[in-house]
């Protein structure tokens, strides 16, 4: 009776084992399998602006290596935070990532006093795509030529002049409040419903500035529709190497850099953030792709910059990095 008793506890034990194990191997063998279907990437801005190019430019590139679509969807809203929510709460099975942002994953943990999600709990890092200059580029007929021509119109003239941005909270909002505040001037900030209509009227010259991606600014700076005045990072860009950055015209320090990265939501299966990494990676290293990259203003990330862990360890120091400049500035929503 009692080795029967033993029998049975043995063989309950085992059944307890494979129950709590066969979700587990469930989920190896479905990462194993991935991708079986289309994916989604989404872009948490319309159409036209960085996001938008880079992401398609490299969606292109997985969906060549992963041999499935990659359909790019613009969920646009709250500055970018409206499609990076999305992505948060979706399953995490690998079929939708959000390309994410300075803005969305590091600037906005001190933008908002409750943000919609935690850019570090909510998502499993992916991969580093490319780092962005940002520029500082006014209307055509702005009277000035360089930075310090700048500084000196617009601390005689900040009551009478308007910057655009593609809405509050945006990066590139942010870049020119943080440049505003470097100056030491007040200018009214008018904001728009995107990237596009905000060039847009510094190009119609009804703004007079926008501290706008490079990918954006370059066809209008090479068609002379904008008038390009400083790279608003510590260096120049290699997309525009004649363009001075703000350190080098004199306003010491200033640096506002930009980058893109891919995110999955938390919890998807390491099996997948690895093959998806790996689809990355493989698209960035096709010369034609970082032609594609280069001519929308995106310089190239190295290799050993490139990995889940790198980018986990990245986006932590980034956020760390915007708390105080972030809480000076006042800026809050």
């Amino acid at each position: 009776m009692q080795l029967s008793r033993r029998l049975d506890r043995m063989v309950l034990a085992g059944l307890v084992s494979a129950a709590a194990t066969f979700p587990l191997l469930a989920g190896a063998a479905r990462a194993q399998s991935w991708p079986t279907r289309a994916l989604t990437l989404v872009v948490p801005f319309s159409a036209g602006g960085s996001s938008d190019a880079i992401g398609r430019i490299v969606a292109d590139g997985i969906s060549n290596d992963l041999r499935q679509p990659v359909i790019v969807e613009n969920v646009t809203g709250a500055g970018g935070m409206l499609g990076g929510s999305r992505v948060a709460r979706a399953a995490p099975d690998g079929y939708q990532f959000v390309i994410g942002n300075v803005g969305t994953f590091a600037q906005s943990q001190w933008l908002y006093k409750k943000p919609p999600y935690d850019a570090v709990k909510d998502f499993a890092p992916v991969a580093l795509l490319t780092d962005e200059a940002l520029a500082l580029v006014v209307r055509k007929d702005f009277p000035a030529e360089n930075l310090q021509q700048f500084i000196a119109y617009a601390k005689a003239n900040q009551a009478k002049l308007q910057f655009s941005s593609s809405g509050l909270g945006g990066s590139n909002h942010l870049a020119c409040m943080l440049l505003n505040s470097a100056i030491g001037i007040e200018v009214t900030h008018v904001p728009y419903r995107n990237v596009v209509q905000a060039l847009q009227d510094v190009m119609a010259g009804r703004i007079d500035y926008d501290c706008v991606s490079l990918p954006l600014a370059l066809p209008q700076i090479a068609a002379r529709t904008v008038k390009p005045i400083a790279i608003l990072s510590k260096h120049r860009s290699p997309a525009l190497p004649d363009l001075a950055s703000a350190d080098e015209q004199g306003l010491a320090g200033f640096d506002v850099p930009s980058w893109y990265a891919l995110f999955l939501p938390a919890a998807t299966p390491p099996a997948i953030v690895q093959r998806l990494n790996r689809a990355t990676q493989a698209a960035l290293d096709v010369p034609a792709l970082q032609q594609r990259l280069a001519r929308v203003g995106g310089d190239a990330i190295a290799p050993d910059r490139r990995s889940p862990e790198y980018l986990a360890q990245f986006l932590a120091a980034e956020i760390k990095k915007w708390e105080a400049p972030i809480k000076a500035s006042g800026i809050a929503f």
